[in-house]
């Protein structure tokens, strides 16, 4: 100790609780092990809906200020916008002028020829508006929450879709409100379809793709595909509406080394900047009910005896 100088601090003796890397021990096996009963358990399943439902309506209030901003300057930025889709949408309705007149005798024709092929109807599903709240705060995921959750009859796996394709799917329901993962996430996978040569793949999310966000895996380095084929939904997975745009490839790299072909893919529907989304009721929900395996009468033991017997016997009666 220096001359002049007092040490305040008290003696060991005084010094009471745990230390610091005692605590920071016992705190970092606590928060494995939350996140191993999370993940394995679900056992802060009600405890995260119970904090989600009560922390939605402050979340509400604290995205007035920011929706206020955005309408404000979405407003005085997308007069020209207006004026200039307007004008687009003019032109696409006189293109199409002719080909709606044509819709009706269309559907009229096709529910015809299915009655005389005896096919099964087309089936309608459901879908209900939503509006993305805000983006999940993990920076390793690609998720949104939207308005709408178990009040709103949502249910896990719905379709989420906008207007120009596939956003992603429905993975966790709250009461009011619900988490959809994107396409782009690192592990979100979806059951695809080539328009073009109507080969059947899944294509899964690729976060770190440049450009891209998507890739199709599992395809043989001679498979045919191009870039520039459009990929939909191929409707096999019980869960997605065949027929929604996904995404289109953008590149194809063969490697020699390899087997698979690593095939980069553009989403169709964009994710950023997304504000109003329509959430699709699964599929599965309106199929029809697997029939059970019939079981086969047991026979009587006698009765198996005798018929083994009688085909043993050459010239034997059937």
């Amino acid at each position: 100790m220096a001359i002049g100088t007092i040490d305040r601090t008290p003696p060991p003796f005084f010094r009471q609780g745990p230390s610091a890397l005692t605590k920071l021990i016992l705190c970092s096996a606590l928060a494995l092990f939350l996140m191993v009963a999370d993940n394995r358990f679900a056992a802060t399943r009600q405890l995260r809906a119970v904090v989600a439902t009560a922390l939605y309506y402050p979340q509400q209030a604290l995205l007035v200020p920011v929706q206020a901003i955005q309408s404000g300057s979405g407003y005085f930025m997308g007069l020209q916008g207006a004026l200039a889709n307007e004008e687009a949408v003019k032109r696409t309705l006189a293109e199409q002028s002719e080909r709606s007149l044509r819709v009706e005798q269309l559907l009229t024709e096709n529910a015809h020829l299915r009655g005389l092929l005896e096919l099964r109807p087309s089936i309608n599903v459901k879908s209900q508006a939503a509006q993305v709240l805000y983006e999940a705060a993990d920076p390793y995921s690609r998720k949104v929450i939207i308005d709408r959750g178990a009040t709103n009859g949502i249910v896990v796996a719905s379709p989420v879709i906008n207007e120009t394709g596939v956003l992603g799917q429905v993975t966790r329901v709250y009461p009011l409100s619900s988490e959809v993962t994107l396409l782009t996430d690192k592990d979100a996978a979806i059951p695809v379809l080539n328009t073009r040569t109507q080969a059947r793949g899944a294509a899964f999310g690729s976060a770190g793709a440049i450009g891209a966000g998507m890739e199709m895996r599992f395809m043989a380095g001679n498979a045919d595909v191009q870039p520039g084929d459009v990929l939909t939904t191929s409707g096999v997975d019980g869960i997605y509406p065949p027929g929604l745009p996904v995404a289109t490839i953008a590149s194809v790299d063969r490697k020699l080394d390899s087997g698979f072909a690593r095939i980069v893919l553009t989403p169709t529907a964009k994710t950023d900047g997304v504000r109003h989304v329509m959430v699709i009721e699964p599929v599965g929900l309106q199929m029809p009910a697997r029939p059970e395996p019939a079981t086969a009468p047991e026979a009587k033991p006698g009765t198996a005896k005798k018929g083994s017997r009688a085909a043993s016997r050459p010239g034997a009666a059937p």
